[in-house]
């Protein structure tokens, strides 16, 4: 068969080749010789939310211990805010949810909406999104901005009406999305769409960009957003002298010179350990618990204390009628408080945070060399091609292989989200093939973490383990370039 010559054909070949490339990855899969009590419960991360990882040894005790006991959950509520206080100091707040998503909700409508009582017609606002990875989360709860990003979004979920994606934009609100210089949109996938591709985003040309938009969107400005992670690979990897990304820090500083606040979704981040608010200078930031730090499903809220009253406020918590620093309430959003079991879990999560984040830490150090190691053994003709990061703030390894498609050559086939929610995204439905639960795996990244089958029960790395499910992934990554016509 010919080689493809365009990228459309590589794609159009790799669908056909579908069945035939599943075939071949359940063979490969047999070479492992995954225990078949692993088979479907082991993964390349432990930070999906619709697969969370189980709970460390610690954790699974403290919330057993309050189970028992008879606590009103402001109690709880109390004792986070107070381990975020130590931290980050007085000047700070901290708000427990049940999800990041619910998070991103209650920010964006606390602080970047329009009023919805007074007399007379309303008026719109706008908030600024760099154009960038996971913008279905933190870029979609306004109308995007400008026309040619409206329809960005239409695939991205279950459905796509009022009761999908759609459904989450706030009345009267947009979302400026703003391309960054240097990033690459090229479209790519079975699906066929713009994929962002951040590793060699320019920070200072970006930043302009950012502004400018901030100047022509002046009168009707709200508020920035972006993700808090500290990767290339997200376009992050540029950092000061304190590990702080230089982008996060200059959105910041444009929010600030404009009096309208940042909202961060650090989702796959750890509280303390990654990206830090503070350094940063945001106005909230936003973590899913369950994703990196080892607690239960729920997600936090931390941001300055100006910000928090309001966010406090709509979940119920900033005080009774008849006046208290902290309660239990009705609320616009007094559906999004998480449980007992969520918020104990949460307390011990971040008290080993504060106090031994080597406990969550060193898993990821060690896995990263494994990645190293694993990948040092794919297929030559690609092998240069992929560049692998370690993320403190996400306790996660970046692999990355944008590289691959210089000089107009086609090389290491790229996935859409849109793949992902269409079911064409081969590296992950590959993967489940294979009978490994895969992670992130589009945009020309693999975002792999520990804790789903590869920890034991004190979140510490069983290397033998890790190292199965990498060279499932090495395998696969071969097998499919294989059928795109990547060798020929």
């Amino acid at each position: 068969m010919a080689a493809p010559k365009y990228r459309f054909q590589m794609y159009k070949r790799l669908q056909a080749a579908i069945p035939a490339i599943y075939a071949d990855a359940k063979k490969a899969a047999e070479t492992l010789n995954i225990p078949a009590e692993l088979k479907g419960a082991i993964g390349l991360t432990g930070a999906i939310s619709g697969c969370p990882s189980p709970l460390r040894e610690d954790i699974e005790k403290a919330m057993a211990s309050e189970g028992r006991k008879v606590v009103p959950l402001a109690v709880y509520v109390e004792q986070i805010r107070e381990i975020v206080k130590d931290v980050y100091g007085d000047g700070y707040d901290a708000a427990p949810i049940n999800t990041c998503e619910a998070g991103l909700w209650t920010s964006f409508d606390c602080l970047m909406t329009p009023p919805s009582q007074g007399r007379g017609d309303n008026y719109r606002t706008r908030y600024i999104a760099p154009y960038e990875r996971h913008i279905h989360h933190q870029a979609s709860y306004g109308r995007p901005f400008p026309p040619r990003y409206k329809d960005i979004l239409a695939d991205r979920g279950s459905t796509a009406g009022e009761l999908g994606f759609y459904g989450k934009r706030q009345n009267n609100f947009d979302t400026v999305l703003v391309p960054m210089e240097g990033a690459d949109y090229t479209v790519h996938g079975i699906k066929s769409y713009p994929v962002p591709l951040m590793k060699n985003l320019k920070v200072k040309e970006s930043l302009v960009a950012l502004e400018k938009a901030a100047e022509r969107n002046a009168t009707m400005l709200a508020g920035f957003t972006s993700l808090g992670y500290d990767t290339p690979g997200y376009g992050y990897g540029d950092k000061d002298k304190d590990g702080t990304p230089k982008l996060t820090k200059g959105i910041a500083a444009l929010a600030n010179s404009y009096n309208v606040p940042f909202v961060i979704d650090n989702a796959w981040g750890l509280p303390f350990v990654g990206t830090n608010i503070k350094k940063v200078g945001a106005d909230v930031m936003i973590y899913s618990m369950d994703k990196a730090t080892g607690s239960p499903t729920g997600a936090l809220i931390i941001g300055k204390e100006e910000a928090m009253v309001n966010i406090r406020r709509a979940l119920g918590m900033h005080g009774q009628r008849y006046g208290t620093t902290s309660s239990y309430g009705k609320a616009a959003y007094v559906a999004m408080d998480p449980g007992k079991e969520g918020l104990s879990g949460q307390v011990a999560a971040l008290k080993v945070l504060r106090d031994n984040p080597i406990v969550v830490t060193k898993s990821a150090s060690d896995l990263y060399q494994i990645v190293v190691e694993e990948f040092a053994k794919i297929d030559s003709r690609i092998r240069p091609f992929f560049k692998i990061y370690k993320s403190d703030n996400s306790n996660a390894v970046e692999v990355n292989y944008e590289d691959s498609w210089k000089d107009g050559k086609l090389g290491v086939p790229i996935f859409s989200i849109e793949d992902m929610y269409a079911g064409s995204n081969l590296f992950q439905d590959g993967m489940s093939q294979m009978g490994i639960i895969p992670t992130i795996a589009y945009d020309a990244n693999f975002f792999i973490s520990p804790g789903l089958g590869t920890t034991d029960e004190h979140g510490q790395l069983i290397p033998e383990r890790a190292r199965m499910i990498l060279r499932g992934l090495v395998m696969l990554i071969e097998i499919v370039c294989n059928h795109a016509g990547v060798f020929e």
